[in-house]
C-alpha cells in the first residue's frame, strides 16, 4: 500500500494491565467508528491486548499508537506499540509458535500477526521494539 493517510491518533501510555484495557477500548472504539464488523472489533482488541501485554511484560513501558489509515481505495485501523524496553535478541524464535519466555503459551506476537492484515516488527538490543499492525476493512 502506498502513501497512507494517517489522521487521529490516539496513544495510550502502556505501564499496567489497567492500561492494556484502555488500549483494547481506544483501538475497538476507532475500529467501531470506521464501520469494522463486531467480529473484527474482537480480532482488533485482541491483538491490542497481545502487543500491550508484551511491553508490560518485557519493557515494563511503552506506547501504543492508533489511528485510521487509507490509501483513497482502502480503508483500516493501524496499531504502533513502541518500547524503549531490552529489545528481542531472536525475532525469528520469538515469531514462531509456541515460544515463550514467560512460561505463557507463547500466543502473542505469532497470534497478533495471524490476526491482523500486515504486520512488522523491528527490534534492537537495548533500545527496544516497535511493531506496526493494520486491519483493513474488506
Amino acid at each position: 500500500m502506498s502513501e497512507l493517510h494517517v489522521g487521529n491518533v490516539v496513544r495510550v501510555r502502556i505501564q499496567s494491565s489497567a492500561d492494556i484495557v484502555t488500549a483494547r477500548q481506544e483501538g475497538r472504539s476507532m475500529a467501531s467508528t470506521l464501520g469494522f464488523t463486531n467480529t473484527t472489533l474482537t480480532i482488533i482488541a485482541t491483538a491490542i491486548s497481545e502487543v500491550a501485554r508484551n511491553i508490560v511484560e518485557y519493557a515494563k513501558e511503552g506506547e501504543i499508537s492508533i489511528a485510521p489509515v487509507g490509501n483513497g481505495v482502502v480503508r483500516g485501523l493501524q496499531i504502533v506499540a513502541r518500547d524503549q524496553g531490552p529489545g528481542i535478541v531472536d525475532l525469528e524464535t520469538a515469531m514462531r509458535d509456541g515460544y515463550s519466555t514467560s512460561k505463557s503459551l507463547g500466543m502473542g506476537l505469532p497470534g497478533a500477526k495471524r490476526l491482523m492484515d500486515s504486520f512488522e516488527i523491528s527490534s534492537a538490543i537495548g533500545e527496544g521494539t516497535t511493531i506496526t499492525m493494520t486491519k483493513w476493512i474488506g
